[in-house]
C-alpha cells in the first residue's frame, strides 16, 4: 500500500483576524520546506512526525506546531492522507457549478460545510466553482449533490471518475 499525503496550499487565503494587521502571515523557509518535502511523502513509522521533523532539521513539536498554524491561518487548506475512496467502498466525483460572482463566497462556504467536500477551487470559466466529493458509499454522491443543490439553489455538474491516472504532481512553494 502506498501512502500519499495531501498538502494543499490555499489559493483563496482568508485573512487571520487574530493578526493585528489583518493579513495572513507569510511563510518562512522552514514552512516552505515542510510543504515542499511533505508533498513528496510522509513516513509510516511509530513516530512519523518525529521522523519527518528530523529530515527537516526541526523537532517533532515544532513540525506539529507549524502545521497547525498553517492550517489555522489558512496558508494550508488541507493536510492528511489520500485514500482511494472506491477501493474502500466509497464514491468519488469531480463537480462543477456556475455561481454568480456576487454569490460566490456565500456558496463556497455552503459547499465547504459538507464534510464530503475534499477540495473546492475557483476557476476562470463559466463553471467557476469546482470541487471534489468523496463519500462513504457510491450512492451517497447523488444524495450529497442534491443536498448541496437544495442549500445553494444552483445546479451541479457531476463528473464521476472514469479512470485514475497518477501524475506525481508537486508544487514547489
Amino acid at each position: 500500500m502506498r501512502y500519499c499525503l495531501a498538502v494543499s496550499a490555499s489559493n483563496n487565503v482568508v485573512p487571520d483576524t487574530s493578526n493585528p494587521a489583518g493579513t495572513t502571515p507569510s511563510m518562512d523557509a522552514i514552512d516552505r520546506a515542510i510543504i515542499n518535502t511533505l508533498q513528496l511523502g510522509f513516513p509510516i513509522s511509530e513516530r512519523p512526525y518525529q521522523q519527518a521533523a528530523a529530515g527537516l532539521g526541526i523537532d517533532e513539536r515544532e513540525l506539529i506546531r507549524r502545521l497547525k498554524a498553517m492550517l489555522d491561518d489558512k496558508r494550508l487548506s488541507r493536510f492528511g492522507p489520500l485514500f482511494h475512496a472506491e477501493r474502500m467502498g466509497g464514491g468519488l466525483s469531480l463537480c462543477a457549478m456556475a455561481v454568480p460572482e456576487e454569490d460566490f463566497d456565500k456558496v463556497a462556504e455552503q459547499v465547504n460545510s459538507f464534510p464530503e467536500v475534499a477540495h473546492n477551487y475557483a476557476r476562470d470559466h463559466d463553471l467557476n466553482m469546482w470541487f471534489v466529493l468523496a463519500t462513504e458509499t457510491p450512492e451517497r454522491i447523488s444524495e450529497v449533490l442534491a443536498e448541496i443543490e437544495t442549500l445553494t439553489g444552483y445546479p451541479i455538474y457531476n463528473m464521476p471518475k472514469q479512470q485514475e491516472f497518477f501524475v506525481g504532481l508537486h508544487f514547489e512553494v
